[in-house]
């Protein structure tokens, strides 16, 4: 398998993570029969202009192969964690959690506190989070009916799976 590689998108690179996004959110919207989740409402150009702008962001490869990536949205002194995905033909093999470490390493010195949501249902995805030191903080359901727990975690904090924060 080849090296995985982690490092900042660019806009030149927004098709690849559009299309990994979109592969990666497919199933959760299957596991809550939620075709309009927001990850897959959102457009090529509003990737683009994230990835033109200077929002954090960090992006895998296996080779030349674009294999996920992750987004911050800062507000203030906090950071959300958004869109993390993964293709789901190397799901389980470090990559979220390595694109975690990055998006955490990217943050503006300002940020001291991390949050993010995921469904309730995404068990795989809550142990990812809380192995990287995110406890719930809460519950809401989304537009599209689906049940979402709000994850936080501060800033420091260190990450139990032993990868640092």
């Amino acid at each position: 398998m080849d090296q995985l590689r982690v490092g900042r998108p660019g806009p030149r690179h927004a098709g690849e993570l559009w299309t990994v996004q979109r592969a990666a959110y497919v199933s959760e919207a299957q596991r809550y029969d939620a075709p309009r989740i927001p990850p897959l409402l959102e457009t090529l150009e509003q990737v683009r202009a994230d990835l033109a702008g200077d929002v954090p962001a960090a992006a895998a490869w296996l080779g030349p192969r674009l294999v996920g990536s992750v987004r911050g949205r800062v507000e203030g002194d906090r950071m959300e964690i958004a869109r993390l995905t993964v293709a789901p033909d190397v799901q389980g093999r470090g990559v979220g959690r390595a694109l975690l470490a990055a998006v955490h390493a990217a943050a503006p010195a300002v940020v001291v506190r991390f949050w993010l949501v995921t469904g309730s249902a995404s068990h795989d995805n809550r142990r990812l989070y809380a192995a990287a030191g995110y406890r719930e903080a809460g519950t809401a359901v989304d537009a599209a009916g689906v049940e979402l727990v709000r994850m936080e975690r501060e800033r420091g904090v260190s990450a139990r799976c032993g990868h640092g924060p």
